[in-house]
């Protein structure tokens, strides 16, 4: 069995100002990680930065593609290869049943999907090349059981997941000791701390066969 742990790993927080953004970055910092927050509000960046001592934030729209590209190179720059991404953007919008979910409501919904893939692109190389590389999402519970109020919402949800198990064969294809990891919930808050313990035991898990790569996790409150 080959374990690792967060000490000196280079890991990113994606929506990191979020209130589990900020318990994230916390428990990997208190482990020993080098931790980039990732945001789109400068000021709560700066916040973040005096509140959680040693984070590194940068500002970036991660939709934006060329947005991504151009925080890798910055990341590369300054920190090197990154050996972890944990993947927080997201947000709740939905009622009215089927003829409640409104285009606007899935594009912006669809903006936490595509800031997913634009991220693992850009750090895919690095993850594949770590000997333990990890990526982690938090969908929903509800891709289980949707709901017609919710549909918009657990379309995205259930695409992140199976890009998420995309990923996990793209590890596996390379004989990489890298993991991708989904953790379920019901509601997040409340679920912050234990959110942000998974996370950092991450690296103190075994990645080779399913145990970890491909993980979906639900957690309890």
């Amino acid at each position: 069995m080959t374990t690792t742990e967060s000490r000196e790993r280079i890991v990113i927080v994606a929506g990191a100002t979020s209130a589990s953004g900020r318990a994230v970055a916390r428990a990997l910092v208190d482990s020993g990680a080098k931790v980039v927050v990732v945001g789109t509000h400068q000021g709560r960046l700066d916040e973040l930065e005096v509140e959680i001592p040693g984070v590194v934030g940068e500002r970036a729209d991660l939709a934006d593609g060329d947005d991504v590209l151009e925080l890798a190179m910055r990341v590369h720059a300054s920190l090197g290869r990154v050996d972890g991404v944990v993947h927080l953007v997201g947000g709740w919008r939905g009622g009215g049943g089927i003829p409640g979910q409104t285009e606007e409501d899935f594009r912006a919904l669809e903006r936490s999907f595509s800031s997913l893939r634009h991220v693992s692109r850009a750090f895919w190389d690095d993850l594949v090349e770590s000997d333990a590389g990890r990526i982690a999402i938090v969908s929903s519970t509800t891709v289980e059981r949707p709901t017609a109020g919710g549909a918009n919402y657990t379309s995205i949800k259930a695409a992140a997941e199976s890009w998420l198990r995309s990923l996990a064969d793209g590890f596996s294809k390379a004989g990489s000791e890298g993991a991708a990891v989904t953790f379920r919930v019901k509601a997040l808050s409340g679920l912050e701390r234990r959110l942000a313990d998974e996370v950092v035991a991450l690296w103190a898990a075994d990645a080779s066969g399913p145990a970890l790569n491909g993980r979906v996790t639900t957690l309890q409150p």
